[in-house]
């Protein structure tokens, strides 16, 4: 089973909160700062008002309030409009 994104959103793979611990201190996962860096698995086909510039395997860079998160199969994802993506990363 996959999700398929419709319109202009994205499926998007957040990269993992880096984990900082000091003197023994382990910071839970509530006060990890959320990454704002994710890889696109999915896109959309578009709308007619605005084409698909994104595509699957493009590292991304978002807000750090965009989109939705989902979880499926165990996994948590973010499903955001292309518009809430600020910058595609090139390597």
């Amino acid at each position: 089973m996959t999700i398929k994104p419709l319109g202009d959103r994205v499926l998007i793979e957040p990269t993992a909160a880096e984990e900082v611990t000091m003197a023994g201190i382990i910071i839970p996962d509530s006060a990890k700062e959320k990454p704002l860096k994710g890889k696109v698995l999915a896109t959309g086909n578009g709308t007619k008002d605005e084409e698909m510039v994104l595509k699957a395997g493009d590292q991304v860079l978002y807000g750090k309030y965009a989109g939705t998160e989902i979880e499926f199969e165990g996994v948590k994802y973010l499903m955001m409009r292309q518009s809430d993506v600020l910058a595609v990363i090139e390597a």
